[in-house]
């Protein structure tokens, strides 16, 4: 591991940090992050940094940004590399050596003595032992408390949750289990273990249950890999050993196909005080192989009433674990019956948070900064904007807003409408000539450039 540079802060980047920090009652100044990703979650976390440290305090360099760099990341001069004050080299290979690495990241860490680690989304995101080894360090975790992440972060155990929080939830195979709202910071592990099928006789007893058709799902799956449908007793007993292979070690259950519905879902961000806010919606029913393809936001298939109650349902769920951080909760809805039923939890930011922010004009990389500072959301400037309280505004005027500010209840706030409509597409590489399968060559010509109202990031240069 090789540092670029000496990495230290400035007098005026303290003092200006600071002073934010107090007057919109923090109690954690944040002056440096270690980036702990790389790619498009690594250039659009630090753009919207310096973009946000512009507008704030004058300096697009007021938080200092450090990277980590693999060999692979070097070689092409990657754009995270370029963008940060200071880099650390890092091995390559898989991203167990260097991005996924939770030791490593808690090193790097330490040596650069970075304020707190942001981990974006993939590799160490989702691994509640990051958030407790930087707790040890006094390092600040961008994101959830283990406790939240591990419990919201697994399949089962947020569909348990959900049921405690009064979120409506398919028929699965844990239906039929409770769990008192006391004890959703920690499941119970023989309460979990009811809720799953650990062989394929359990999993033929379950579908007959729930109905058919069915989804055998693998709680740590994603992305496509350990999820099956299947429409009666044989499939069961031909994919259930697939999806248990796809994610080894896994822990199953089965769950209800809910046919013809739309993927719909709510952003949050959460402080450590206890307050939640729900940062309008976003529609995400175009996927095909289990992969979102087109994200757009506000939904416009629902009623206002409902997406009122996914909100609320969301806010809910977040509270019952007392997270703290971005969010996404996502839902199955149905048109025909007007019906609405929890799928998961995200517990990190998303690759598609810009559609939020376009409508809802909140810069969330900075939110989870000014949160990971301890200032609670009703001191936070957009936050006040976006529920429509005076005072509220830009990050340029937060002395101002510090000044005059008063505590207000957003579980009583209503905000503002959404602003405009946005639609963020996935751009993939098939061949249309073998049944669009994924397929890899080389590009001759790519030539996309970001407006002021479109942004886009291509990890292939021409």
């Amino acid at each position: 591991m090789v540092e670029s540079d000496q990495i230290n802060g400035t007098p005026n980047r303290m003092s200006s940090v600071d002073e934010f920090c107090k007057a919109l009652g923090g109690d954690s100044p944040i002056h440096s992050v270690l980036v702990a990703n790389n790619g498009m979650a690594a250039v659009k976390f630090m753009r919207s940094i310096r973009t946000w440290a512009l507008e704030t305090f004058g300096n697009e360099k007021a938080i200092l940004l450090v990277a980590m760099a693999t060999p692979e990341d070097l070689r092409i001069n990657a754009e995270h590399i370029r963008i940060a004050d200071q880099f650390l080299e890092v091995p390559g290979g898989t991203n167990n050596n260097n991005y996924a690495n939770v030791q490593l990241i808690v090193e790097i860490a330490e040596r650069t003595r970075v304020s707190a680690v942001w981990p974006g989304w993939g590799h160490a995101s989702e691994n509640p032992e990051l958030p407790d080894a930087l707790m040890e360090k006094g390092i600040i975790f961008l994101g959830p408390p283990s406790a939240a992440m591990g419990a919201l972060g697994d399949k089962i155990g947020s569909s348990l949750i959900a049921q405690a929080a009064g979120v409506p939830t398919l028929p699965w195979s844990g239906s039929h289990v409770k769990v008192p709202q006391e004890t959703c910071h920690s499941i119970p592990e023989e309460i979990y273990k009811n809720a799953c099928v650990s062989t394929t006789d359990e999993a033929v007893a379950s579908c007959q249950v729930v109905g058919y058709p069915a989804m055998i799902k693998a709680s740590w799956g994603g992305g496509g890999k350990g999820i099956r449908k299947v429409h009666n007793d044989d499939e069961v007993r031909a994919l259930f050993k697939q999806v248990q292979g796809e994610v080894p070690g896994s822990p199953i259950f089965i769950m209800k196909v809910a046919s013809q519905s739309r993927h719909l879902e709510v952003q949050l961000l959460c402080d450590k005080h206890g307050n939640v806010a729900a940062l309008h919606s976003r529609d995400c029913s175009v996927q095909r192989r289990h992969q979102k393809i087109i994200e757009e936001g506000p939904i416009t298939v629902a009623p206002p009433e409902t997406i009122k109650e996914l909100e609320q349902a969301a806010r809910r769920l977040a509270k019952c674990v007392q997270y703290q951080g971005a969010a996404t909760v996502e839902y199955l809805y149905s048109m025909e019956t007007g019906e609405y039923y929890f799928l998961e939890l995200n517990p990190r930011l998303q690759v598609e948070h810009p559609v939020t922010e376009w409508i809802a004009e909140i810069n969330l990389p900075a939110s989870q900064v000014v949160v990971g500072m301890g200032i609670p959301l009703y001191n936070i400037p957009e936050i006040r904007r976006f529920y429509g309280i005076e005072h509220g505004g830009g990050y340029h005027a937060w002395k101002e807003i510090s000044a005059v500010a008063t505590k207000f209840d957003l579980d009583k706030a209503q905000s503002v409408k959404p602003k405009g409509h946005c639609v963020a597409v996935r751009v993939t590489s098939e061949d249309p000539d073998d049944g669009f399968k994924p397929t890899s060559g080389r590009v001759e010509e790519l030539n996309f450039k970001s407006k002021p109202n479109v942004w886009a990031y291509f990890s292939v240069k021409p």
